[in-house]
């Protein structure tokens, strides 16, 4: 079995007195639903939780334990998101980024409240953090910020973010499911599984789905399943 994510980069960044904030996403790939990114950020030597690990191969229930340690043991946690509507104006990766920046923008902004930022070393006015985010580099974050691919199982921080990204999101598309329950989103939340897209054969897409995604945007769907 593989390592799981390790404190390396954290310890790195504890060394120059600055926090590491780790940046993941969830929902790039459904047919339906806000693409949603987390930020989160520990404080130095905190008491690792066991399990943390890509949200991916974390089953539900583990993954909803996880989320509330982390609330808990994190000096503090930014969630933003990216609608529909918004994804289909921009494509998703600018959307994704769009929606880390509201994550980091609302963890920055509880970082300042509580007084929770370390001062630089030298007095300069060097940022005292460090964003690390999953994946390439994404110039619409609109904030200096390092790119790991795999972050998500390399990274604790990271790792942590991809858990709280993917239960708020899950929440939100199974809540979505009590008002449009024929596509199976309280399993499925919004990936193109045979269930989706029978719905959206039968009925048609919802305000909420992507409407520039294939097969949407295509229309092949409809024809293949003989609407």
């Amino acid at each position: 079995m593989p390592p799981g994510p390790s404190l390396r980069r954290e310890r790195l960044a504890w060394a120059e007195r600055r926090l590491l904030v780790g940046v993941d996403e969830a929902g790039r790939g459904p047919l339906a639903g806000p693409v949603v990114a987390a930020a989160v950020v520990f404080p130095e030597n905190f008491r690792v939780i066991r399990g943390v690990a890509d949200s991916k191969t974390v089953t539900l229930e583990r993954r909803e334990s996880l989320a509330v340690k982390i609330r808990s043991r994190a000096i503090c946690f930014g969630v933003g998101a990216a609608s529909c509507r918004e994804i289909d104006r921009v494509n998703i990766r600018v959307a994704t980024a769009v929606a880390m920046r509201r994550a980091v923008t609302a963890l920055l902004r509880r970082l300042t409240v509580a007084g929770s930022v370390p001062s630089s070393p030298d007095g300069s006015a060097a940022p005292a953090y460090v964003i690390l985010v999953d994946g390439l580099p994404f110039p619409e974050l609109g904030y200096p910020h390092e790119a790991l691919v795999d972050g998500d199982a390399l990274c604790y921080s990271v790792a942590a973010a991809s858990i709280v990204a993917k239960t708020v999101r899950d929440r939100l598309m199974r809540g979505l499911h009590v008002r449009h329950p024929g596509y199976g989103w309280d399993s499925n939340v919004g990936y193109g599984t045979p269930e989706h897209l029978a719905g959206l054969a039968s009925a048609g897409p919802t305000r909420h789905h992507r409407l520039t995604f294939a097969p949407l945007a295509q229309h092949d769907l409809f024809q293949e399943l003989g609407a």
